[in-house]
C-alpha cells in the first residue's frame, strides 16, 4: 500500500506544476489563487464518488420521462392512454432507450463543460422533481396533459435561452433572493413528497398506492393483471405482488441500511441489487416475462454493450406555439421559476460548501459563467429530448470526498459519456428498483422541514401551503404559486395594518419574522464599469463576474480565519477543529461564531444552527439580513463565521 501511496504522490506532484494544474488552480501549481488541499488524484476520486452517487438518474429520469409518452402517438378513442396498445408500448420501449442515451449524454456534456469553464466541483443532470412536473403535469401521462411533448421541449429550450439573458443581466440572482426563505425550504420538501408519491405508484415505482373511485388514493400492491383497466384500482390480491416486496426489502430497507452507515453509493447499490435479482426470467418478479414486451426487453438487454442512437426524441421541438396558447406560457414561466428555485439554490449552496462564496455579496467566482453554462445545458438537453438540467445536490458527496475544482465535475462528465455505451443495462432497470430510490430521495428532501420558521405564522403558513399542495394537486407549479400568493396576502395585510395604524397595531412577536427584501447585489457589469481594474484583478470582482479565481474579499477572509485559528485553514481536510471540538463536514448541527474584535472562540460561542440556518435543496444556508443574521440568543458582538453545512 505504501508503494501505491508514493505513486499517487508522484502523480500529484507531477501534475500540479504543469499548465494543466495551473489551469485548475491545484495546490503547489504556483497560481496566485491556488486552492489548498486540491490534488489531481483526489479530484478524480471525488468525481467517481459523485458519479456513483448520482448514476441512478440515468434509469430514473428515463423512466419518468417515458411516462409522458414522448413522441409516441395514441390513436385509441376508448383508451386515451393506450395502456394496452401493443404498438404504443413498443414505441415506449424505443423511447425509453433513447432517453437513457439522452440522459447520459446531457449529464456528461453539461458536467464536463461546467467543470471546465467554472472550476467548481458541481455536476449537472436532468433535475428530479422538475422532470416529474414536465412528465406528469405539463405533458401528462402518455400525453394526456395540456401540452404535447414536442411543444413542451420547445418551452424547455426557450427557458434555457431566457436563463442566459437573466444570468447576464443579474436578474437570476435577484429573482432567487426574491423568494422567501421558508417558501424555498418548503418547495424542496414539497418536491420530496411529490417524488415519494411517484415512487409509490405503478408507472415509475413499486405500486403500493393507486387511484380509486371512493377516495383519492387507496392501498394497492396487486400484480398488474388484477388492476382495473378503467380506474386503475386493484380488483383483488392487494399487497400480493412479489415485485412490490422485492422493491421494499432489497430496495428500500437495504438502501436505508446502507445510508445509515453513510455509504456514498447506497442508491446505486440498491438499484443494482434489485435489478440483478429481477433479471432471471424464471422468477415471479422478473422484468423479462415470456410476453411480447418481455421478449423485446430481453433481446435488447442481451446486447450488453452497444450504442443506441437517439431516434425519436432528437430535435423533436415543435415551434407551432399557437396550438397550446396560455398553457404554453404557464408551463414556460413555471419551468423558469421552479428552475430558479431549484438550480440556483443548489448551485449557490454547493459553491458555498466548496468555500468559494464571498460573504459580502453572497456570490461566488465565475457565477455568471456558471449560470450561463447551466442555462446552455438546459437548451441542449431539450434538443436531446430531456427535461430541464440543473445542478445536482449529490455533488456534495464528491465535495465531502475532497473535490475542490472543476476536475471533479469533468470526471463525472466523462463517466456519464462512457455509460452511453451501456444503454442495454440501464434500460433494463425495472420501476420497482428505482421507485424506492424516489421515496428515499423524497425523504432526504423532506427532512429540511424542521428549518422552516414555524414561530411566525406569516412564514409558517405559506410554507405549509407550498409543501402540502405540491403532492395533493400533483403539481409543483400550483404548490409554489399558492405558497407565494399566501405569503404575499398574509404579510401584505399585516404590513398595511401596521402602516395605516401608525405602528400601533402589529403582529405578536414581529421580531420572529424572517427577513425579506427585494434588494440584491449589483450585477457584474455594473461592478466592471465602476471598478474595472479591481474587477479583473480579483478574478471577476466580488461577484465572481466573467473571469475566474477567488475575490479579494474571500482571500482576505481566508487570511483572517487562518490567523484566528492559529494558522490552520478552516477548509483543511474533511474535518474542522473548533475550540477543541471536531465538526465533521456534512453535518448541519453547529454554527460557529467569532467576536467582532477578532478574539478567540469560546465554547459558549458554538450555538445550535437551527435558529440561524435555513436549507435550500438539502444544503444549509443562513437566513440572511443583508449578508448577516446572528443566531437567536447570540450576543450582539458576534458574527457568523461558519454558516454552512450539508444535510446529505
Amino acid at each position: 500500500m505504501e508503494s501505491f501511496r508514493q505513486l499517487g504522490c508522484r502523480i500529484d506532484n507531477a501534475v500540479a506544476p504543469s499548465a494543466f494544474g495551473r489551469f485548475f488552480h491545484l495546490e503547489t501549481s504556483g497560481h496566485e489563487h491556488e486552492i489548498k488541499n486540491s490534488t489531481f488524484l483526489t479530484e478524480i476520486r471525488a468525481g467517481l464518488t459523485t458519479f456513483f452517487t448520482m448514476a441512478y438518474i440515468i434509469s430514473v429520469n428515463a423512466l419518468v420521462l417515458t411516462d409522458s409518452g414522448a413522441t409516441c402517438v395514441c390513436n385509441d378513442a376508448k383508451d386515451p392512454t393506450c395502456t394496452t396498445d401493443p404498438d404504443y408500448r413498443q414505441c415506449l420501449l424505443e423511447v425509453h432507450r433513447d432517453l437513457i442515451t439522452a440522459t447520459s449524454a446531457i449529464t456528461g456534456i453539461g458536467s464536463f463543460m461546467f467543470g471546465l469553464l467554472t472550476n467548481i466541483p458541481v455536476a449537472l443532470a436532468p433535475g428530479m422533481g422538475i422532470n416529474a412536473y414536465f412528465a406528469y403535469q405539463v405533458v401528462g401521462f402518455h400525453g394526456t396533459g395540456p401540452i404535447p411533448y414536442r411543444l413542451a421541449l420547445t418551452a424547455v429550450f426557450l427557458e434555457g435561452l431566457i436563463f442566459i439573458l437573466l444570468s447576464l443581466t443579474g436578474m437570476r440572482h435577484w429573482l432567487m433572493k426574491l423568494i422567501p426563505v421558508s417558501v424555498k425550504i418548503a418547495s424542496a420538501c414539497g418536491i420530496g413528497l411529490f417524488l415519494a408519491l411517484i415512487g409509490l405508484s405503478y408507472s415509475a415505482g413499486i405500486g403500493l398506492v393507486t387511484g380509486s373511485t371512493t377516495a383519492p388514493l387507496e392501498i394497492a400492491g396487486c400484480p398488474p393483471q388484477y388492476l382495473d383497466e378503467v380506474t386503475g384500482a386493484c380488483t383483488s390480491h392487494r399487497m400480493q405482488n412479489p415485485q412490490l416486496w422485492l422493491g421494499v426489502f432489497l430496495g428500500f430497507v437495504l438502501t436505508a441500511y446502507l445510508m445509515s452507515y453513510k455509504v456514498k453509493s447506497s442508491f446505486i447499490i440498491g438499484i443494482l441489487i434489485v435489478s440483478i435479482v429481477s433479471w432471471p426470467r424464471t422468477t415471479s418478479f422478473t422484468y423479462f416475462p415470456y410476453t411480447p414486451d418481455g421478449e423485446a426487453r430481453f433481446e435488447f438487454f442481451k446486447k450488453i454493450v452497444t450504442f443506441n442512437p437517439i431516434r425519436h426524441t432528437l430535435n423533436a421541438l415543435d415551434w407551432n406555439l399557437s396550438t397550446a396558447g396560455s398553457h404554453f406560457t404557464l408551463a414556460l414561466f413555471t419551468l423558469l421559476y421552479v428552475d430558479i428555485l431549484d438550480c440556483t439554490a443548489t448551485l449557490y449552496s454547493m459553491a458555498r460548501f466548496s468555500g468559494v462564496v464571498d460573504p459580502e455579496t453572497s456570490d461566488f467566482p465565475r457565477s455568471t459563467i456558471a449560470y450561463c453554462t447551466d442555462a446552455s445545458s438546459i437548451s441542449i438537453g431539450a434538443l436531446l429530448g430531456t427535461s430541464p438540467v440543473t445542478a445536482f445536490i449529490e455533488s456534495g458527496a464528491g465535495i465531502a470526498e475532497g473535490g475542490k475544482t472543476g476536475l471533479t465535475a469533468m470526471t463525472v462528465g466523462v463517466c456519464f459519456l462512457v455509460s452511453i455505451f451501456f444503454a442495454p443495462i440501464f434500460a433494463s432497470v425495472p420501476p420497482w428498483a428505482t421507485g424506492c430510490t424516489l421515496i428515499l430521495v423524497g425523504g432526504t428532501m423532506c427532512r429540511q422541514i424542521t428549518l422552516i420558521n414555524w414561530s411566525y405564522v406569516g412564514d409558517a403558513l405559506p410554507a405549509f401551503v407550498t409543501f402540502t399542495l405540491m403532492p395533493f394537486t400533483y403539481s409543483i407549479a400550483y404548490g409554489l404559486i399558492a405558497g407565494l400568493v399566501t405569503y404575499a396576502l398574509i404579510n401584505g395585510l399585516t404590513y398595511l395594518t401596521y402602516k395605516l395604524s401608525g405602528g400601533r397595531i402589529q403582529t405578536i412577536d414581529p421580531e420572529r419574522q424572517e427577513y425579506w427584501s427585494w434588494k440584491a447585489g449589483r450585477p457584474w457589469f455594473v461592478t466592471a464599469v465602476k471598478d474595472p481594474k479591481g474587477f479583473w484583478r480579483s478574478g471577476g470582482g466580488p461577484r465572481g463576474g466573467l473571469a475566474g479565481g477567488v475575490g479579494e474579499a474571500e482571500m482576505a477572509r481566508d487570511r483572517e480565519e487562518e490567523e484566528a485559528f492559529g494558522g490552520k485553514g478552516l477548509d483543511e481536510g474533511a474535518w474542522r477543529m473548533v475550540s477543541g471540538t471536531e465538526c465533521k463536514m456534512g453535518t448541519i448541527v453547529r454554527v460557529m461564531d467569532r467576536p467582532r474584535n477578532g478574539g478567540d472562540v469560546s465554547s459558549s460561542s458554538i450555538t445550535s444552527a437551527a435558529p440561524g440556518v435555513g436549507v435550500a435543496n438539502g444544503i444549509g444556508i443562513r437566513h440572511e439580513n443583508g449578508n448577516e443574521r446572528k443566531a437567536e440568543g447570540d450576543e450582539n458582538n458576534m458574527e457568523s463565521v461558519i454558516d454552512i453545512g450539508v444535510g446529505m
